[in-house]
């Protein structure tokens, strides 16, 4: 998967993994890893799926209805990539903290749905549910933050209660921050992003 991994200068710092969203690059986020955590690794991933010539990280089938079959070997792509990521650059596979915006938020909430182990946490900013009606594995110990926006209209304030409730019903310390705009991704957003990862 194409990518960028920048070193960080402490090693008791957990990886950062940014997944862009639609349209985005793995340059996107890069501003955003140095606001949250500046002496983290950075692992930061441009999604294999085009759509009209923009990068995503796996298929849909129209605005907010995905293409389950691809989710899945998408999510096992990313997780797999991860396994072999770590072992290149050497940082401890069970320290990543995905930062993702929306597509890219929905294949990381995918990856907490599928692998136990894949992320010890996550910044979801405007996720969706991945997928419904599946057991999700114990995340018990994970730590997620869900960022939304109340007046979303490509991702509906329903989506990440549901996701809030699911990810809780499995384990995880889940807390969700609400904002009055839309997709878009807000400063007191980033701010309430850093504020939580620092705690």
């Amino acid at each position: 998967m194409k990518h960028i991994f920048k070193k960080g200068n402490n090693p008791k710092r957990p990886t950062l993994l940014l997944l862009h969203g639609t349209g985005g690059t793995e340059q996107d986020l890069l501003a955003l890893a140095e606001q949250i955590d500046p002496e983290a690794n950075v692992l930061s991933v441009r999604g294999n799926v085009l759509e009209n010539g923009m990068p995503r990280f796996f298929k849909r089938l129209a605005e907010g209805v995905f293409d389950e079959e691809d989710l899945l070997f998408r999510t096992e792509e990313l997780n797999h990539f991860l396994d072999e990521a770590a072992a290149k650059y050497e940082f401890d596979r069970h320290a990543i903290t995905a930062v993702g915006y929306s597509n890219g938020a929905n294949i990381a909430a995918s990856l907490l749905f599928h692998y136990k182990d894949a992320l010890s946490a996550a910044i979801l900013h405007h996720p969706m549910v991945p997928r419904r009606g599946i057991s999700l594995p114990d995340l018990t110990g994970k730590q997620v933050l869900i960022t939304a926006g109340t007046n979303d209209p490509i991702c509906p304030s329903q989506e990440s209660e549901d996701l809030h409730q699911l990810l809780q019903e499995a384990g995880a310390d889940v807390r969700i921050h609400w904002e009055n705009y839309g997709h878009q991704l807000t400063y007191s957003e980033v701010e309430a992003a850093k504020a939580w990862y620092k705690n």
